[in-house]
C-alpha cells in the first residue's frame, strides 16, 4: 500500500460573510444621524431659552420691579379698608409685610433668582408660562398659550406666502435670465440688486406713504377690515387685500437679489462638460436645465432661500407693527412694552422652535434633492 502523506496545518475557514442590507443600512444610518440633529437642536434651543429668560427677567430686575407692584398694591388696598387704617401703625405694617410675603410666595418670589430662572426654563420649553401679567388674548383669556397660538397662524401666513412665492418666481426667473444672459431685462435686474439690501419694513413705510395716503387704493394696515365679513369669500378677499402691501415689501427686499444670486449660479453651471455633453446627444434645452442645471444647483438655493426666511423670522417684529399685521411680532412688541416677561419669554420660544425646524427640515432636503449626501456616513455628512 502506498503510504499516506502527511496532512498539513488545517486552515481555519473564515465564516460566510454576511449580506448586506442596503436598505436597512440605510435606515439605520438615517435613523442615528436624526437622533444626532435632534440632540443637537435641541440643546441649542435650551441655551438660547434660557438666555432669553435671563434677558427678558434682566438678570432679576423684572422680579424686583413686581416684588414693588406688590407692595404698591397691597399698600393701596390698606388705604382703602378704613378697619386697617384704625389698627396700630406697627401692627398694620406686619399685616401688610405678611400680605407681601404671601403673594412673594404664591408667585414663586421669595425663592432665588437663579433656581426661578431653571423653572422659568422648564416651563418655557413646554410652553407651560401660565397666564400673561398685561397682555389677553382676542378671545379676553390671558392664558399665554393661547395668546401667542392665536397669533401665530397670522405670522405663518404672511411670512410662508411671501417667502414661497419668491421662492418659485425668483427660480423661474433666474432660468428665464440664465437663457437670456445679456439682455435689456438681465441688465435691469442687475441694476435692481442693490435694492435688495434694504429691509423689509424700510419698504413698507414708503409702500405705505404711496398707496395708502396719497393714492388710497390700498389699506394703512391690519389684517381685514372692520366690520370683518361675515361672508367666507369676502373675509378672504379682504384679508388678500391688506396682505398685498407686506408681500410687496417682502418683495422688495428679497426679489431682485435672489434672482441675480440663482441667474449667476445657473450661468456658470450651465458652462460645465456635462451640459456641453447633453447639448452634443441633442437634449431638449428644458431636459437640459432640469436634469444638468437645476438639480445641481438646488442646495445652495435652498439654503439661501433657508437662511433669508431665518433673517425674515427675526425681521417679523417691525415689519408686522410697520403694517399694524396682528401676528407674533406685533405681540412681541406689546410685550416689550409692557414688561410682559411670560409673554416675551413664549414668543422667543416660538421663533426658536421655528428656526430649528427650518435647519432641521434644510437637511432633510439635502439628502433628498442631491444624492451626493449620504446622511449619517463618513464619507458625505449634512
Amino acid at each position: 500500500m502506498a503510504a499516506e502523506l502527511p496532512s498539513g496545518p488545517k486552515i481555519p475557514q473564515r465564516p460566510a460573510a454576511k449580506r448586506e442590507n442596503p436598505a436597512l443600512d440605510n435606515l439605520l444610518r438615517f435613523g442615528k444621524y436624526f437622533i444626532t440633529r435632534v440632540i443637537s437642536l435641541s440643546i441649542t434651543l435650551v441655551i438660547a431659552v434660557y438666555l432669553t429668560v435671563l434677558v427678558a427677567n434682566m438678570g432679576g430686575a423684572v422680579d424686583q420691579i413686581r416684588e414693588g407692584q406688590i407692595r404698591e398694591r397691597i399698600g393701596l388696598m390698606a388705604l382703602a379698608d378704613p378697619e386697617i387704617m384704625r389698627m396700630p401703625v406697627e401692627d398694620r405694617r406686619a399685616m401688610e409685610e405678611e400680605l407681601v410675603r404671601l403673594e412673594m410666595s404664591r408667585y414663586g418670589l421669595d425663592r432665588p433668582f437663579i433656581v426661578r430662572s431653571f423653572g422659568y426654563l422648564t416651563r418655557a420649553m413646554t410652553l407651560n408660562l401660565g397666564r400673561a401679567e398685561y397682555l389677553t388674548s382676542d378671545s379676553g383669556s390671558n392664558q399665554v398659550k393661547l395668546i401667542i397660538l392665536e397669533r401665530l397662524p397670522t405670522t405663518l401666513l404672511l411670512m410662508m406666502s411671501s417667502f414661497l412665492l419668491i421662492f418659485f418666481i425668483s427660480l423661474y426667473f433666474a432660468l428665464y435670465l440664465s437663457r437670456h444672459y445679456g439682455s435689456f431685462m438681465d441688465r435691469a435686474v442687475i441694476a435692481l440688486a442693490p435694492v435688495s439690501s434694504g429691509p423689509a419694513w424700510f419698504y413698507g413705510i414708503f409702500l405705505i406713504m404711496f398707496f395708502a395716503a396719497v393714492i388710497g387704493i390700498m389699506p394703512f394696515g391690519g389684517m381685514v377690515k372692520a366690520p370683518p365679513p361675515t361672508q367666507w369669500f369676502r373675509y378672504a378677499l379682504s384679508v388678500l387685500h391688506h396682505m398685498t402691501l407686506p408681500v410687496i415689501a417682502v418683495f422688495c427686499s428679497s426679489l431682485f437679489i435672489a434672482v441675480y444670486s440663482r441667474r449667476t449660479f445657473f450661468l456658470i453651471y450651465s458652462t460645465e462638460d456635462y451640459v456641453e455633453m447633453a447639448k452634443a446627444k441633442g437634449l431638449s434645452p428644458r431636459a437640459i436645465e432640469r436634469r444638468y442645471i437645476l438639480r445641481p444647483t438646488l442646495p445652495p438655493i435652498i439654503t439661501q432661500f433657508a437662511l433669508a426666511l431665518i433673517g425674515q423670522w427675526q425681521g417679523a417684529y417691525i415689519l408686522e407693527t410697520v403694517f399694524n399685521w396682528p401676528g407674533l411680532g406685533l405681540v412681541m412688541l406689546e410685550a416689550i412694552n409692557m414688561y410682559d416677561t411670560p409673554v416675551i419669554v413664549a414668543n422667543s420660544v416660538i421663533f426658536g422652535y421655528l428656526l430649528a425646524f427650518t435647519v432641521f427640515i434644510l437637511d432633510i432636503i439635502y439628502a433628498i434633492i442631491d444624492p451626493r449626501v449620504k446622511v449619517g456616513s463618513e464619507e458625505g455628512r449634512l
